[in-house]
């Protein structure tokens, strides 16, 4: 009212450069959103230059070209779907979209929209690619083939979320396919002159659509974290605690650093589990998480990733996110601490519907993908690590295959390796003093029964008999005749003699006779009278 000048009104491109800024400063723009576009891209060229020469490897090299999480897995299928039962169509349209000469990418792209399936084809596997935003996400793709720096992949939910956060303003609710694009070209051209006035330099329009990516999905914060308190990478009391080496956690602990996921394989009873969730809780500390999963044959994506379950009032669905998305948004909104997802019997389930599209991300954390359900960009932070545990006595072990295996480190866990060789006996001796008796028997015999098994992946565990500090003869009698004797039973289910070659009394007498200082002379006899009296484990 006095005419004195108004004060400055902060800009929301201010915090939007500023966090780009700040991604720009971690380093990992290249890493993390570069280079993998780069190299699909080139891929893509390579497939356009085949077209053009008439060579017959063309779909195959653009299909290479749709890797990774540029384009939702569904639409990825069905474009391949296409190139394989219609070649001689998708290779002009595609052609009509990668064509030199005068027309403008508007037209070349709107000439490849009318030609791109809108509905299936008689007796042909689904190829439609319906709804104007994931049609535009394809085609971007596609133009990639003639230069990422200049067509850079686009994302309708994405740059919708950064339109709001920078209030420009959004295409028209009838706006097709070509001008959802133009507009995002626009929208990366503006962010790239807004950020030069602030002080950032961005080179081209992909450098713009990967800073876009990051800030509008996280990966950018305000304030970088903290790092780590290192006292939790002192395994040497987790080590004692749990009667192990503290070396074998520590290449447990390197395999997840440079991994971000191992499986503890191994047969029952060898700690896979017990170890699994006390080196997650000793790792994660006061400030991280362990989240605590078991798969089993009716276990689906929608459980484990996101799925649609009806509402409580039974009027429609939600869509709710299963562990894996919760913990990673968990790893993601507390960013100085370690979180792990554990997940028991791995092998159970149907891995290649449970992880989907994740398989990707479980090779390229950081990077964006969109789920199944919501269709949102979702990424697996580098702070997130799995666990799973994996019973290689379960015949279902097969249908874990190889595409999960190269993404996991593999941990064994065998009685008759390091180190789980010794676990039992040195529990033993220690707790000696509980036991009254010399108890150290007892690894003999586990010993005796598993080399008359000969079979590493059903091998017979020490934690059968780790349970008790005070472990007396009465307790190895009913453990292994209500859970050793069964498993060993089901495991050898063609044999008739099983209670009698693996009683106890045939063990302990083996064990004896092989070693007389392995099982005191009493015990033996003791066994051996009880078996007189009809009171062994196996019933003889």
């Amino acid at each position: 009212s006095n005419g004195a000048p108004l004060p400055p009104t902060a800009s929301p491109w201010d915090d939007f450069v500023k966090l780009a800024q700040e991604y720009v400063d971690t380093g990992k723009l290249a890493e993390e959103e570069l280079d993998y576009k780069i190299v699909l891209s080139k891929r893509l060229a390579e497939g356009r230059n085949s077209i053009v020469t008439g060579k017959d490897d063309w779909a195959s090299l653009v299909k290479s070209g749709l890797a990774g999480n540029l384009i939702f897995n569904i639409q990825v299928a069905r474009l391949r779907t296409w190139m394989d039962h219609l070649p001689e169509r998708a290779s002009a349209a595609l052609m009509t979209l990668w064509q030199d000469g005068s027309a403008t990418a508007e037209e070349r792209m709107r000439e490849f929209n009318d030609l791109l399936p809108k509905e299936d084809v008689a007796g042909v596997d689904p190829v439609a690619i319906r709804g104007r935003g994931t049609r535009a996400n394809v085609m971007s793709v596609l133009l990639m083939a003639l230069g990422p720096e200049e067509y850079p992949p686009f994302q309708v939910g994405v740059f919708n979320d950064t339109y709001e956060a920078t209030d420009y303003a959004k295409p028209s609710s009838n706006a097709d396919e070509i001008a959802l694009y133009s507009r995002a070209i626009a929208f990366l051209r503006r962010f790239i002159d807004e950020a030069e006035e602030r002080g950032l330099n961005i080179n081209n329009l992909l450098e713009a659509q990967s800073l876009v990516w990051a800030v509008v999905t996280g990966r950018a914060p305000i304030n970088p974290p903290p790092p780590p308190d290192p006292s939790r990478f002192d395994l040497s009391g987790l080590a004692e605690r749990l009667y192990l080496s503290v070396d074998f956690l520590k290449e447990i602990h390197t395999l997840l650093e440079e991994k971000k996921q191992v499986i503890f394989q191994g047969p029952p009873g060898t700690g896979k589990t017990y170890l699994a969730q006390a080196l997650a809780e000793h790792l994660a500390g006061s400030d991280g998480t362990v989240t605590r999963i078991q798969f089993h044959p009716s276990y689906a994506y929608e459980d484990f990733v996101e799925g649609f379950r009806p509402k409580t009032n039974g009027e429609g669905f939600d869509l709710r996110k299963g562990p894996l998305v919760r913990a990673a948004k968990q790893a993601e909104s507390v960013q100085n601490a370690d979180h792990y997802l554990l997940i028991d019997e791995i092998n159970r389930g149907n891995l290649g519907k449970l992880f989907g599209e994740l398989y990707f991300l479980l090779e390229y954390r950081g990077h964006t993908m969109q789920l199944q359900y919501s269709d949102e960009p979702f990424s697996l932070p580098k702070n997130l690590y799995i666990i799973g545990t994996m019973n290689t006595a379960d015949r279902s072990i097969a249908l874990v295959d190889l595409a999960l295996r190269r993404r996991f480190a593999f941990v064994d866990f065998r009685p008759d390796q390091w180190p789980v060789d010794s676990l039992l006996r040195d529990w033993l001796t220690e707790n000696a003093a509980n036991m009254k008796v010399d108890m150290t028997w007892v690894a003999d015999l586990v010993d005796q029964a598993n080399a008359k098994l000969n079979d590493r992946d059903a091998a017979i565990g020490p934690s059968y008999f780790m349970r008790k500090p005070d472990l007396t003869e009465a307790d190895v009698r009913r453990i292994w005749r209500s859970e050793v004797l069964p498993y060993i039973t089901e495991r050898l289910h063609e044999s008739n003699n099983v209670s009698q070659e693996y009683g106890l009394d045939k063990l302990w007498a083996e064990v004896a006779n092989s070693n007389e200082d392995s099982a005191p002379a009493e015990t033996v006899e003791r066994s051996n009278d009880a078996a007189n009296d009809g009171d062994t484990p196996n019933g003889t």
